[in-house]
Protein backbone atom coordinates (compact mmCIF):
# COMPACT_ATOMS: atom_id res chain seq x y z
CA UNK A 1 0.00 0.00 0.00
CA UNK A 2 1.39 3.43 -0.89
CA UNK A 3 1.87 6.03 1.66
CA UNK A 4 -0.83 9.09 1.88
CA UNK A 5 0.80 12.27 0.18
CA UNK A 6 1.97 14.81 2.85
CA UNK A 7 1.84 18.43 3.56
CA UNK A 8 5.24 20.23 4.47
CA UNK A 9 4.27 23.76 6.23
CA UNK A 10 7.02 25.65 6.01
CA UNK A 11 7.09 29.14 8.09
CA UNK A 12 9.57 31.09 9.96
CA UNK A 13 9.76 32.67 13.50
CA UNK A 14 7.29 35.83 13.29
CA UNK A 15 9.33 39.15 14.88
CA UNK A 16 7.17 39.01 17.93
CA UNK A 17 8.29 35.63 18.94
CA UNK A 18 12.27 36.43 18.65
CA UNK A 19 11.27 39.72 20.75
CA UNK A 20 9.97 37.29 23.34
CA UNK A 21 12.98 34.91 23.10
CA UNK A 22 15.27 37.70 23.59
CA UNK A 23 13.72 39.73 26.65
CA UNK A 24 11.51 37.16 28.26
CA UNK A 25 8.47 38.64 28.88
CA UNK A 26 5.63 41.25 26.41
CA UNK A 27 6.29 43.89 28.90
CA UNK A 28 10.41 43.89 28.41
CA UNK A 29 9.68 43.81 24.50
CA UNK A 30 7.36 46.80 24.42
CA UNK A 31 9.78 48.62 26.74
CA UNK A 32 12.70 47.54 24.16
CA UNK A 33 10.71 49.03 21.12
CA UNK A 34 9.29 52.11 22.60
CA UNK A 35 12.97 53.00 23.72
CA UNK A 36 13.46 53.17 19.72
CA UNK A 37 10.12 54.70 18.41
CA UNK A 38 8.42 51.35 17.36
CA UNK A 39 4.92 50.18 19.13
CA UNK A 40 4.82 46.05 20.73
CA UNK A 41 0.73 46.26 19.28
CA UNK A 42 2.06 46.51 15.61
CA UNK A 43 4.41 44.08 16.02
CA UNK A 44 1.82 41.52 17.64
CA UNK A 45 -0.72 42.50 15.26
CA UNK A 46 1.57 41.54 12.53
CA UNK A 47 2.28 38.13 14.55
CA UNK A 48 -1.84 37.50 14.75
CA UNK A 49 -1.72 37.93 11.09
CA UNK A 50 0.89 35.64 10.41
CA UNK A 51 -0.24 32.98 12.72
CA UNK A 52 -4.14 33.13 11.68
CA UNK A 53 -2.61 32.42 7.84
CA UNK A 54 -0.49 29.23 9.25
CA UNK A 55 -3.62 28.08 10.99
CA UNK A 56 -6.49 28.28 7.72
CA UNK A 57 -3.31 26.70 5.51
CA UNK A 58 -3.40 24.21 8.02
CA UNK A 59 -6.99 23.90 7.90
CA UNK A 60 -7.02 23.39 3.77
CA UNK A 61 -4.47 19.95 4.44
CA UNK A 62 -6.77 16.81 3.44
CA UNK A 63 -7.37 14.60 6.81
CA UNK A 64 -6.36 11.57 4.97
CA UNK A 65 -2.95 13.64 4.37
CA UNK A 66 -0.07 13.09 6.72
CA UNK A 67 1.35 16.46 8.16
CA UNK A 68 4.66 18.38 8.96
CA UNK A 69 5.98 21.62 10.50
CA UNK A 70 9.04 22.99 9.80
CA UNK A 71 10.62 25.80 11.07
CA UNK A 72 12.98 27.92 8.60
CA UNK A 73 15.83 27.39 10.93
CA UNK A 74 15.13 23.62 11.17
CA UNK A 75 15.50 23.93 7.04
CA UNK A 76 18.40 22.45 6.92
CA UNK A 77 17.91 19.30 9.33
CA UNK A 78 14.29 17.98 7.65
CA UNK A 79 14.01 15.31 5.62
CA UNK A 80 11.71 16.13 2.13
CA UNK A 81 10.01 13.00 0.93
CA UNK A 82 9.65 12.21 -2.08
CA UNK A 83 5.62 12.23 -2.59
CA UNK A 84 5.73 15.68 -0.12
CA UNK A 85 3.56 18.61 -1.07
CA UNK A 86 5.76 21.79 0.29
CA UNK A 87 3.63 24.65 1.44
CA UNK A 88 5.35 27.60 2.24
CA UNK A 89 3.60 30.39 4.15
CA UNK A 90 5.83 33.60 4.26
CA UNK A 91 7.75 36.10 1.99
CA UNK A 92 9.51 35.20 -1.11
CA UNK A 93 12.46 34.89 0.49
CA UNK A 94 11.25 31.67 2.31
CA UNK A 95 10.38 29.99 -0.55
CA UNK A 96 14.05 30.71 -2.01
CA UNK A 97 15.71 29.57 1.66
CA UNK A 98 13.09 26.29 0.91
CA UNK A 99 14.44 25.74 -2.49
CA UNK A 100 17.75 24.61 -1.72
CA UNK A 101 16.26 21.19 0.22
CA UNK A 102 13.90 19.90 -2.45
CA UNK A 103 14.71 17.52 -5.24
CA UNK A 104 11.50 18.50 -7.43
CA UNK A 105 8.53 18.19 -4.72
CA UNK A 106 5.87 20.67 -6.38
CA UNK A 107 5.69 24.52 -3.76
CA UNK A 108 2.83 26.28 -2.74
CA UNK A 109 3.50 29.58 -1.80
CA UNK A 110 1.27 31.40 0.47
CA UNK A 111 1.42 35.20 1.51
CA UNK A 112 -0.09 35.92 4.66
CA UNK A 113 0.21 39.45 4.16
CA UNK A 114 -0.83 40.30 1.04
CA UNK A 115 0.05 43.46 -0.21
CA UNK A 116 3.29 43.94 1.97
CA UNK A 117 5.84 42.33 -0.42
CA UNK A 118 6.03 41.54 -3.90
CA UNK A 119 4.79 38.76 -3.72
CA UNK A 120 6.39 36.91 -6.79
CA UNK A 121 6.79 33.48 -5.42
CA UNK A 122 4.11 33.63 -2.82
CA UNK A 123 1.31 33.59 -4.92
CA UNK A 124 -1.81 32.02 -3.31
CA UNK A 125 -3.90 33.10 -0.63
CA UNK A 126 -4.64 30.42 2.95
CA UNK A 127 -7.65 29.85 1.89
CA UNK A 128 -6.86 27.94 -1.82
CA UNK A 129 -4.71 25.55 -0.21
CA UNK A 130 -6.86 22.60 -0.08
CA UNK A 131 -7.73 23.03 -4.31
CA UNK A 132 -3.88 23.67 -4.73
CA UNK A 133 -2.75 20.16 -2.45
CA UNK A 134 -5.47 18.48 -4.57
CA UNK A 135 -4.42 19.40 -8.32
CA UNK A 136 -0.70 18.85 -7.06
CA UNK A 137 -1.49 15.23 -6.25
CA UNK A 138 -4.24 14.61 -9.64
CA UNK A 139 -1.89 15.72 -12.23
CA UNK A 140 -3.71 18.79 -13.21
CA UNK A 141 -1.46 20.79 -11.43
CA UNK A 142 0.50 23.88 -13.63
CA UNK A 143 3.89 24.44 -12.54
CA UNK A 144 6.44 26.67 -13.56
CA UNK A 145 10.00 25.03 -13.52
CA UNK A 146 12.34 27.97 -12.20
CA UNK A 147 15.70 27.57 -12.80
CA UNK A 148 18.48 27.37 -9.92
CA UNK A 149 22.03 28.05 -9.64
CA UNK A 150 24.47 25.54 -8.04
CA UNK A 151 28.49 25.83 -6.86
CA UNK A 152 29.94 22.97 -6.94
CA UNK A 153 33.86 22.70 -5.60
CA UNK A 154 36.94 20.81 -6.58
CA UNK A 155 36.54 18.25 -4.02
CA UNK A 156 33.00 17.90 -4.56
CA UNK A 157 30.75 20.16 -2.48
CA UNK A 158 27.99 21.50 -3.78
CA UNK A 159 25.56 24.34 -3.23
CA UNK A 160 22.25 24.96 -4.92
CA UNK A 161 20.11 28.79 -4.86
CA UNK A 162 17.28 30.03 -6.48
CA UNK A 163 18.15 33.44 -6.53
CA UNK A 164 21.35 33.80 -6.07
CA UNK A 165 24.91 32.72 -5.13
CA UNK A 166 27.48 35.10 -3.71
CA UNK A 167 31.16 34.18 -3.42
CA UNK A 168 33.56 36.44 -1.45
CA UNK A 169 35.21 37.13 1.97
CA UNK A 170 33.10 36.34 4.99
CA UNK A 171 33.38 39.62 6.45
CA UNK A 172 34.39 43.10 4.67
CA UNK A 173 37.68 42.48 3.19
CA UNK A 174 38.91 42.40 -0.04
CA UNK A 175 38.15 38.83 -1.84
CA UNK A 176 41.24 37.58 -3.97
CA UNK A 177 41.33 35.35 -6.57
CA UNK A 178 41.37 33.79 -10.40
CA UNK A 179 38.51 34.25 -12.23
CA UNK A 180 37.58 32.59 -15.62
CA UNK A 181 34.46 32.79 -17.94
CA UNK A 182 32.93 31.15 -19.36
CA UNK A 183 33.63 27.83 -19.66
CA UNK A 184 31.72 25.35 -21.91
CA UNK A 185 32.93 21.77 -21.23
CA UNK A 186 36.35 21.22 -20.87
CA UNK A 187 37.64 24.14 -23.12
CA UNK A 188 38.78 27.22 -20.67
CA UNK A 189 37.49 30.88 -21.17
CA UNK A 190 39.80 33.54 -20.74
CA UNK A 191 41.55 33.93 -17.14
CA UNK A 192 41.80 37.38 -14.88
CA UNK A 193 43.68 37.78 -11.33
CA UNK A 194 40.83 40.17 -9.22
CA UNK A 195 40.42 41.87 -5.98
CA UNK A 196 36.99 42.62 -5.59
CA UNK A 197 33.94 43.01 -2.98
CA UNK A 198 32.95 39.35 -4.53
CA UNK A 199 31.14 37.68 -7.20
CA UNK A 200 27.24 37.32 -7.58
CA UNK A 201 25.90 34.79 -10.15
CA UNK A 202 21.92 34.34 -10.16
CA UNK A 203 18.93 33.54 -12.15
CA UNK A 204 15.82 34.97 -13.40
CA UNK A 205 14.04 34.42 -10.08
CA UNK A 206 16.98 36.48 -8.69
CA UNK A 207 16.92 39.33 -11.25
CA UNK A 208 14.01 41.31 -9.07
CA UNK A 209 16.35 41.59 -6.00
CA UNK A 210 20.04 41.69 -5.75
CA UNK A 211 21.53 40.97 -9.02
CA UNK A 212 18.78 43.88 -10.45
CA UNK A 213 20.35 46.83 -8.26
CA UNK A 214 23.81 45.76 -10.36
CA UNK A 215 21.84 45.67 -13.18
CA UNK A 216 20.87 48.46 -12.84
CA UNK A 217 24.36 50.83 -11.38
CA UNK A 218 25.98 49.19 -14.69
CA UNK A 219 23.47 50.98 -17.26
CA UNK A 220 21.37 47.43 -17.82
CA UNK A 221 23.96 46.18 -20.21
CA UNK A 222 23.50 42.54 -19.79
CA UNK A 223 19.90 41.15 -20.87
CA UNK A 224 18.03 39.72 -17.33
CA UNK A 225 16.79 36.38 -17.66
CA UNK A 226 13.49 35.43 -16.99
CA UNK A 227 12.64 32.64 -14.08
CA UNK A 228 12.59 29.90 -16.27
CA UNK A 229 15.23 30.67 -18.90
CA UNK A 230 17.96 28.37 -18.61
CA UNK A 231 20.09 31.69 -18.32
CA UNK A 232 22.18 32.76 -15.27
CA UNK A 233 23.91 36.60 -15.00
CA UNK A 234 26.93 37.34 -13.23
CA UNK A 235 28.06 40.87 -11.48
CA UNK A 236 31.64 41.25 -10.16
CA UNK A 237 31.43 43.71 -7.08
CA UNK A 238 33.43 46.65 -7.07
CA UNK A 239 36.57 44.63 -8.79
CA UNK A 240 39.92 46.62 -7.68
CA UNK A 241 42.12 47.34 -10.55
CA UNK A 242 46.25 47.44 -9.77
CA UNK A 243 49.18 46.12 -11.88
CA UNK A 244 48.24 42.75 -10.34
CA UNK A 245 44.55 42.62 -10.85
CA UNK A 246 42.47 43.38 -13.61
CA UNK A 247 38.86 44.85 -14.00
CA UNK A 248 37.69 43.59 -17.94
CA UNK A 249 36.05 40.89 -16.86
CA UNK A 250 33.17 42.45 -14.35
CA UNK A 251 30.05 41.10 -16.17
CA UNK A 252 28.44 38.66 -18.58
CA UNK A 253 25.73 35.92 -18.68
CA UNK A 254 26.19 32.05 -18.94
CA UNK A 255 24.22 29.74 -21.07
CA UNK A 256 23.16 26.11 -20.74
CA UNK A 257 26.09 24.25 -20.33
CA UNK A 258 28.57 27.68 -19.74
CA UNK A 259 30.44 27.38 -15.75
CA UNK A 260 32.27 30.41 -14.01
CA UNK A 261 35.16 29.27 -12.73
CA UNK A 262 37.07 30.83 -9.87
CA UNK A 263 40.48 29.62 -7.94
CA UNK A 264 40.53 31.39 -4.59
CA UNK A 265 43.99 33.18 -3.69
CA UNK A 266 42.56 34.16 -0.58
CA UNK A 267 43.50 32.12 2.91
CA UNK A 268 39.56 31.98 3.18
CA UNK A 269 36.52 32.50 0.92
CA UNK A 270 32.65 31.60 1.57
CA UNK A 271 30.30 30.69 -1.18
CA UNK A 272 26.47 30.81 0.03
CA UNK A 273 23.17 31.30 -1.70
CA UNK A 274 19.89 33.17 -1.31
CA UNK A 275 21.53 35.44 1.52
CA UNK A 276 22.00 32.39 4.30
CA UNK A 277 25.43 32.57 5.43
CA UNK A 278 24.73 30.13 8.42
CA UNK A 279 24.83 27.27 5.13
CA UNK A 280 27.90 27.93 3.68
CA UNK A 281 30.78 26.48 1.28
CA UNK A 282 33.98 27.44 2.82
CA UNK A 283 36.88 27.39 0.46
CA UNK A 284 40.57 28.11 1.14
CA UNK A 285 43.55 29.16 -1.29
CA UNK A 286 44.72 27.25 -4.67
CA UNK A 287 40.44 25.75 -4.47
CA UNK A 288 38.61 25.80 -7.43
CA UNK A 289 34.43 26.35 -7.65
CA UNK A 290 32.60 26.30 -11.20
CA UNK A 291 29.61 28.09 -11.08
CA UNK A 292 26.34 27.43 -13.67
CA UNK A 293 22.96 26.41 -13.91
CA UNK A 294 21.70 23.43 -11.67
CA UNK A 295 20.47 20.44 -12.90
CA UNK A 296 17.55 20.22 -10.44
CA UNK A 297 14.64 23.01 -10.68
CA UNK A 298 12.27 24.78 -8.38
CA UNK A 299 9.11 23.40 -9.25
CA UNK A 300 6.32 26.32 -8.30
CA UNK A 301 2.78 25.69 -8.21
CA UNK A 302 0.82 28.84 -9.99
Amino acid sequence: MSLAPRAVLVHRTTEYEELLARHGTAGQAGFFLSSRGRSLAEVAERHETARRALARTAAGIPLNWRRARVERGQLDRFLFGPEDVVVVVGADGLVANTAKYLTGQPVVGVDPEPGRGLGVLVRHGSGDTAALLASAVSGRAVCEELSMVEAVTDDGQRLCALNEIYLGAPGHQTARYRLGTPERGREPGPEEVQASSGVLVGTGTGATGWLRSLWRERGGGTALPAPTDPRLIWYVREAWPSPATGTSLIEGALAHGERLRLTVESDRLVAFGDGVESDALELTWGQTVRLGLAGLKLRLLV
